[in-house]
This record gives structure tokens, C-alpha cells and sequence, in this order.
């Protein structure tokens, strides 16, 4: 099976030989600010309570994180939007293993500041069977401690490349969350974390899956 990490150093192949060496070291001087930071070191890890909070997904209906612990465990997958490369990657990989996910008594959510239709395109372009929250401001983001504002040395680039932050998520703030995955109990506990500065590095599917089996024999 062709795992997520694979197909993403497939894509940072292509973008090394794509994509001019100034623009890249910018891109991972950035990165290795963010990870300075310590940024992550203050987000929400194994063991701690999972904040509650009610978004609407990609249709509007309301999804309250409560009312889907009532009836499984939950995966919350934290992605920066849907023009992002990785995030479209992690997105497909989540797709292809959702039935698989579904089938350890878990329910898979991803959530994302970009605005509802934004995310509704994502959702329609890689077929995806799971809710799409929409996180507006990023304020459950927030409560996961995963926030972070685009430095300006990145703007230039990613106008560059036609990616328009704000008119993806409707605000100027230039505000999105690490990406992230968590695995939360049915009593809110959150029992696994994945989070890295680096948005070049997800969770495998093949993780979740086998950690969600361990809850099962448990």
C-alpha cells in the first residue's frame, strides 16, 4: 500500500525541482521559526480533556462534540485548507481508510477554517464521505492551541502562487492551525495527539487505524 508519508515525499520531490531554491529556503526558515517557538509544546496533548464546541459542517448543519461522543470516539483531523497540497494529501489518504476508521466505533471529522463553500469544493474533489467543520476564525483551533498567523515573509510567496489566504477564509487575519490529529474517547479524553509545526508532516492512516484497534482490545 502506498502510505501518505510516500506520496508526500513523491510531491516534495516534485517541488524541489519546481519550485526556485530561494523561494524554499524561505518556506523552511519558516518553518523552523514556527517549530522554534514552541508552539506546540502549548496545544492540547494525550490525557488532556477535549474542549467542547458546536460548528457547522460543509452543508451547515451543526455538529456538536458532544453529540458525536454520545454515539462513537471521534478522529478530529485539523487541516489549513484545501489549497493546500499536503492537506488534499492527508485529505485522499483519510478517504481511502475511512471505512476502516469507521469500523473501530470512531467517527471521522475534519475541521478548517476555510469558508463553507471553499470546503465543500474540497470535500466534492477528493470524494469525501466524512463532515468537513467549518471553524470560522479558527476558534476551536484556538481552544487545541494550534493557531498561528502566516509570516509576512510567506504572503509575497503564496500570492505568488495564487494562494489567497484571506479569500479562502473570509477574514484578513492570515491566521491558520498547525495541522493536527487527535483521537478523543467517548468521555472526552483525548488519547492520542499528533501535532507538528512542520505542515509538511501528518499522521499515517495506518496510525489512527492501529491506534484505534488498541482502544478496541482495551
Amino acid at each position: 500500500m502506498n502510505t501518505l508519508s510516500a506520496k508526500i515525499a513523491e510531491y516534495n520531490a516534485q517541488k524541489a525541482a519546481n519550485v526556485p531554491q530561494d523561494i524554499l529556503d524561505t518556506m523552511d526558515q519558516a518553518t523552523h521559526t514556527l517549530e522554534q517557538s514552541g508552539i506546540a509544546d502549548n496545544s492540547l496533548r494525550s490525557g488532556d480533556r477535549a474542549p467542547d464546541f458546536d460548528l457547522p459542517n460543509h452543508t451547515g448543519e451543526s455538529r456538536r462534540l458532544t453529540g458525536m461522543l454520545d454515539e462513537s470516539s471521534v478522529v478530529l483531523s485539523f487541516y489549513r485548507g484545501g489549497w493546500c497540497p499536503y492537506c488534499n494529501l492527508e485529505l485522499n489518504a483519510l478517504q481511502q481508510r475511512v471505512e476502516e476508521i469507521e469500523g473501530m466505533s470512531a467517527r471521522l471529522v475534519a475541521i478548517s477554517p476555510e469558508m463553507p463553500d471553499k470546503s465543500l469544493s474540497t470535500r466534492e474533489r477528493h470524494g469525501l464521505s466524512f463532515d468537513i467543520l467549518y471553524d470560522q476564525g479558527n476558534r476551536v483551533a484556538e481552544l487545541f492551541g494550534l493557531v498561528f498567523t502566516l509570516p509576512e515573509s510567506l504572503r509575497p510567496i503564496y500570492e505568488k502562487f495564487s494562494l489567497d489566504i484571506p479569500g479562502y477564509n473570509g477574514d484578513d487575519s492570515f491566521e491558520l492551525p498547525m495541522p493536527a490529529t487527535y483521537i478523543i474517547t467517548r468521555d472526552g479524553t483525548i488519547v492520542h495527539d499528533f501535532v507538528d509545526p512542520d505542515y509538511t508532516r501528518r499522521m499515517e492512516p495506518q496510525e489512527i487505524i492501529d491506534r484505534l484497534g488498541s482502544l478496541v482490545q482495551a
